[in-house]
């Protein structure tokens, strides 16, 4: 038979329930007082919306999100279905080394100011909803994986940017799928330049040696499904160097995923 609680150890349980529920009250009045003074803005155009980190009507009708038919291995959207298992001539012509590459969005007007405001805004409440659409475009990759790899920052440029916006995403993506965050498994050696206005041979160059996997992460490599995540694919320079230097320490395959990717005109499949 269980002992009865004692006066003193029923009135600390009804202490501690009536200071959670002061806690949660005070966060919820805190919450409607910041949301009168300072009402949620639209990320993209900054017109008003309902809650913290949502698009209004227009902006989100504008944001093109990338479904089937596209190339398997790149992501590439078809302007036609040409039946499953079909490659762009990108994925033909010069294969990545990662197994497949999946993006929520293209990158338009509306995913670059989103990008643009997380990354260099201090947006950081964007990274739910954005982590959230990646989770549902990945959904296939992310179903055999083992561990989330962020593509990580230099610490020079993290301590400048107070956080390393691929780490953000992959957290949001992993409360979607379950899947472990791999903080430790690959490190960036050295500073690399800004890959914007640089040409493909340039941003291969640039990021070439960036970008290794330290003597502790090879065990976590080793024999792992592992899904790369950053913000923004644009020739895949930076996550095709990942890719090799993860599946040289051991890794069974390498995917990539991405909220945004860059989409060069149409494009018609093989």
């Amino acid at each position: 038979m269980e002992p009865l609680a004692t006066d003193r150890e029923v009135g600390r349980n009804i202490t501690s329930t009536l200071g959670r529920r002061f806690t949660a009250g005070m966060r919820a009045a805190l919450g409607f007082a910041l949301d009168t003074a300072l009402p949620p803005l639209c990320p993209a155009c900054r017109d008003p919306v309902a809650d913290q980190g949502g698009l209004c009507a227009g902006c989100w009708g504008r944001l093109s999100f990338i479904a089937r038919p596209y190339c398997e291995r790149l992501g590439i959207p078809f302007v036609y279905d040409p039946g499953p298992g079909i490659l762009s001539m990108e994925a033909i012509a010069d294969p990545p080394a990662y197994n497949r590459a999946r993006a929520a969005v293209r990158y338009d007007d509306v995913a670059r100011t989103l990008v643009h405001a997380f990354k260099y805004g201090d947006r950081i409440d964007l990274a739910p909803a954005m982590g959230r659409w990646m989770a549902l475009a990945g959904k296939e990759m992310l179903e055999g994986a083992d561990a989330l790899v962020p593509v990580p920052l230099h610490w020079r440029r993290q301590w400048a940017r107070r956080f390393n916006q691929s780490a953000a995403l992959a957290q949001t993506i992993s409360s979607h799928s379950a899947i472990p965050v791999a903080y430790d498994i690959l490190r960036r050696m050295r500073a690399t330049r800004q890959q914007v206005g640089l040409n493909q041979a340039e941003r291969d160059a640039n990021v070439q040696g960036a970008f290794a996997v330290p003597p502790e992460g090879k065990a976590a490599a080793r024999g792992k499904r592992l899904v790369l995540v950053d913000d923004v694919l644009t020739s895949g320079a930076t996550v095709d160097n990942c890719a090799r230097v993860l599946l040289r320490a051991g890794a069974l395959s390498v995917d990539v995923l991405v909220f945004a990717r860059v989409v060069e005109g149409t494009r018609n499949p093989i």
